[in-house]
């Protein structure tokens, strides 16, 4: 297993009238907490798209808790339970003031953007999460 932490501090933005965070940010909050994790993990996005290949994502899932308001602090927990392989499964919790909000996840599959089509992970991607793990 292999997970990361990231702070993002609730935009006015992110919140309806009543000052609540709506509830499509948190799958905004979700793309940071996987960006951030690739990032940690030394693999950052860009260097899958200069590989023609990018991650979609194919599903999503979301159990809503509570709620977060402007000005709150979240952190996002990331966490990637298996080595990938074509598809794999990203999970996140979602705290504010170390209260679980929000958890869920995302499935992804690596594709090449040209043909939008299944292709096998990166090699040099898969020895570092494995290095990891």
């Amino acid at each position: 297993m292999i997970e990361t932490s990231t702070d993002i501090r609730v935009l006015y933005a992110h919140t309806d009238k009543m000052g609540v965070v709506n509830n499509v940010r948190y799958l905004e909050y979700f793309e940071a907490g996987r960006n951030d994790f690739l990032r940690k993990l030394g693999y950052p996005y860009t260097e899958l798209e200069k590989e023609n290949i990018g991650l979609p994502v194919i599903e999503a899932f979301l159990k809503y808790i509570s709620s977060a308001k402007y000005d709150d602090v979240v952190k996002i927990r990331t966490i990637l339970r298996n080595v990938p392989s074509v598809k794999f499964k990203i999970e996140y919790e979602i705290f504010c003031d170390e209260k679980i909000i929000v958890t869920g996840y995302t499935q992804h599959a690596f594709v090449n953007l040209e043909l939008m089509k299944p292709v096998r992970p990166p090699a040099d991607f898969i020895e570092l999460v494995k290095s990891k793990i």
